[in-house]
């Protein structure tokens, strides 16, 4: 099951995508896309990606543990899913005006829509297992959610687009050893006996 770093890993993953396909048109450069806040000043880049809230998935359910091996358990993984905002950078806007932004805003909805899941063995290439691919969806949220994410980090609200990720599945670091079975022992009843 894929490990900690799976959660940076997906970022990673959407800002790669996001700088293959949008440049170096409508974006000139790759350095122009960021896993960041808005939040941050004096910053020189065009789009961001924010990670602004993980919950774990409880409508995905496992099993209670996850054999290891002969003689180790592990606590199951769970599922998490993370939630993101897709903005323009309002410190840098480099005099993008409005058509601008907005022709921008539909190339990363394009590019999501057509790069919309993810296997987690492309991310962590050490992995084992098959895992169900986290998929890439709009965040079924409405304009007064939205613009409280922005309220939350002090920033008046723009035109931004909001993608949920699920699930992640993410492991346990906690191994069980269980005892090994060094003796066992059988008993054959007879029940009843035949009649002649």
């Amino acid at each position: 099951m894929a490990d900690y770093p799976i959660i940076s890993d997906v970022s990673a993953y959407i800002i790669k995508t996001l700088r293959e396909k949008m440049c170096p048109e409508p974006i000139p450069s790759a350095n122009n896309i960021e896993i960041s806040s808005p939040l941050s000043q004096d910053v020189d880049y065009i789009v961001g990606l924010y990670l602004y809230d993980i919950r774990e998935d409880v409508e995905v359910t496992g099993p209670r543990y996850i054999q290891q091996g002969r003689a180790q358990i592990s606590k199951p993984p769970r599922p998490y899913a993370l939630y993101y905002m897709v903005f323009i950078n309002g410190s840098g806007q480099m005099g993008l005006k409005d058509p601008d932004i907005q022709k921008i805003i539909g190339r990363i909805a394009q590019i999501v829509n057509d790069n919309s899941s993810v296997r987690p063995n492309e991310l962590q290439s050490w992995l084992d297992t098959q895992e169900p691919p986290i998929v890439l969806s709009q965040a079924k949220i409405s304009l007064e959610e939205k613009v409280r994410v922005w309220q939350a980090i002090n920033k008046p609200y723009q035109i931004s687009l909001f993608y949920r990720a699920a699930p992640v599945y993410l492991s346990s670091g906690e191994i069980i050893s269980t005892p090994r079975i060094t003796d066992a022992s059988f008993e054959i009843a007879v029940t009843g006996e035949e009649r002649g």
